[in-house]
């Protein structure tokens, strides 16, 4: 506990000092560790300041003080013993942003249940497969999403939140638990499980990642450092449970702090009622996805005079123009930071540093980072990878159902994400894309990534994903699917106007050469799945066919050189 403690304090006090911290923190060594109860509760003990606020859209709000959280935490872990819920047992969690969500998670920490977070978004068949594979004992899930439970077979505890639901144990019953410090059965050990998530998968079925005790807890420190959190901050962290993303600062990185989580819950996404909410609630620092800042830029930013000291954005890279609207506006630069389910923050900007434009930063305090090519060999641009000597505290245990892919992706002495990126003389790492995404063109490798930040940047365009399109000269070209902004019109004026855009602005040889308009397949956790659109062109490619909304460059190829 000393030692977490004395990590955390090293961290908060060279929030500014970048170098210092980076050579100097080194990752607590734990042999028995329940942060919950450890630090959490420590924390809290008469500590009456807010650290949980909840606003619903109605306006109501509920919040709740470190020590009121402790208490009603200890009251659900006991009332979850009377259920039958014990250590090791893996307890589903499908709340939306509730107080019983981080009450559950606590509560759950304290028993030494391992959590299983799952967006309220998930289908009957994501159930069952989260069962067979997960061995899901205890369910807390919101009474709304409990009908989808119905063609899920097993003797298991159902407790619904929010509403009442046939043979289910309501949330409320916790409240006539016994009150009082929750004792735990025997101690726990820092590297025993506590969290088991399901990726996104976007390329392939949802792999489960296994992280301990002390993985994520202790190793969101270095999300704490990158945010640039401070003692007392107000942060909002727009994200959806069920993925890691909300666990990284909707509640480790927060409270590891010491500062207040807020939220605002919206039934449907409105930039100015955000942006109100940022000044009113006085936010201090802010974690949005790229999605979410594209959407603030469409307001006039300077109408809202915000307290907000730290902004950053993870989740996808985030695009330059973005950062620039936002800097002219309130003078702040989003700062970019990059990690995975599999991790906590690995790279990031983090506060008082030089930001390169385009770039997510530096490796974090605590990570060691290598780009290795196609060899294995480290080089300016490859593979992004983590040294494993000494193996670093966050990184999972490993895939829990799959130990040749884990084997796999921790082999010669490294994790490899998958991801490739470059780096600078300086040190600074610049995303290129999935490993899987880049492709060649002509024999030029291509990073999709790099295409789709021009694409944005034109007005009619909302989102986009680059993908290869089969070519017999050329290899692959680059083709653009692309989601357009409102009262913008797909057709071949637009797509022409795109065409003329893009050729202004990318090299010949990276230049998009087809188009087409529509939504973008995705994730549930809103990740785009390239890996269809690539398959689509590979089905019209062997087809011998054109798909039917596609432009191409050709179309207007005489056009274009005269001008």
């Amino acid at each position: 506990m000393d030692s977490f403690r004395e990590a955390r304090d090293f961290l908060l006090a060279r929030r500014d000092r970048y170098d210092d911290a980076y050579r100097g923190f080194r990752w607590p060594r734990l042999d028995r560790f329940n942060w919950a109860l450890d630090w959490f509760d420590a924390y809290a003990r008469g500590n009456e300041r807010t650290a949980l606020r909840i606003v619903e859209d109605d306006g109501s709000e509920r919040s709740l003080t470190f020590a009121e959280t402790a208490a009603r935490s200890d009251r659900v872990a006991g009332w979850l013993r009377s259920l039958g819920a014990r250590r090791g047992d893996r307890l589903l969690l499908m709340l939306p942003n509730t107080v019983p969500l981080w009450e559950t998670i606590l509560a759950a920490m304290k028993l030494g249940v391992v959590v299983v977070p799952a967006s309220t978004q998930l289908t009957p068949d994501d159930l069952k497969d989260r069962f067979e594979r997960g061995g899901i004992r205890h369910v807390v899930a919101d009474a709304g999403v409990a009908r989808r439970f119905d063609g899920v077979p097993g003797d298991y505890t159902r407790i619904a939140v929010g509403g009442t639901a046939a043979g289910w144990h309501a949330y409320e019953e916790a409240d006539a638990a016994p009150a009082g410090p929750f004792r735990p059965e025997g101690e726990t050990r820092a590297d025993d499980p506590l969290l088991l998530y399901f990726t996104s998968g976007t390329t392939k079925r949802p792999k489960l990642v296994l992280h301990t005790h002390e993985s994520y807890p202790v190793g969101h420190l270095s999300t704490m450092y990158w945010i640039g959190l401070r003692e007392g901050d107000v942060h909002w962290n727009i994200s959806s449970p069920g993925w890691a993303k909300h666990a990284w600062s909707s509640f480790f990185a927060p409270w590891n702090a010491g500062a207040t989580i807020f939220v605002l819950n919206y039934a449907r996404f409105d930039a100015r009622r955000v942006l109100k909410a940022l000044a009113e609630h006085e936010v201090t620092t802010l974690c949005a996805p790229p999605t979410v800042w594209r959407f603030l830029i469409n307001t006039d930013l300077s109408e809202f005079p915000l307290r907000l000291r730290e902004a950053v954005s993870a989740g996808e890279p985030l695009n330059p123009e973005v950062i620039e609207r936002v800097k002219q506006a309130w003078g702040i630069v989003i700062r970019d930071g990059y990690g995975q389910t599999e991790t906590t923050a690995q790279i990031g900007n983090p506060p008082g540093q030089p930001v390169k434009p385009g770039s997510m930063g530096r490796p974090l305090p605590g990570y060691d980072i290598a780009l290795l090519d196609a060899e294995g060999k480290e080089a300016d641009e490859g593979e992004i990878s983590i040294r494993l000597d000494p193996r670093p505290t966050p990184l999972m245990v490993g895939y829990l159902d799959d130990p040749g892919q884990t084997a796999k992706v921790t082999a010669g002495g490294f994790y490899r994400t998958g991801d490739v990126g470059s780096r600078d003389a300086a040190g600074f790492i610049t995303y290129v894309g999935r490993a899987d995404d880049v492709f060649k063109s002509s024999d030029y490798r291509i990073s999709p990534f790099e295409l789709e930040s021009v694409m944005i940047e034109h007005p009619a365009v909302a989102e986009a994903a680059v993908v290869p399109c089969p070519d017999p000269l050329r290899l692959s070209v680059p083709k653009a699917y692309l989601l357009l902004r409102p009262g913008h019109q797909p057709g071949p004026e637009l797509a022409l106007a795109l065409f003329r855009f893009v050729r202004d602005r990318l090299a010949p040889y990276k230049r998009i050469r087809r188009l087409e308009f529509g939504d973008l397949p995705k994730t549930i956790s809103g990740k785009i799945r390239r890996v269809e659109l690539r398959a689509a062109e590979s089905a019209h490619a062997d087809a011998g066919e054109r798909s039917p909304g596609e432009y191409r460059w050709e179309d207007f190829a005489e056009l274009l050189r005269s001008e």
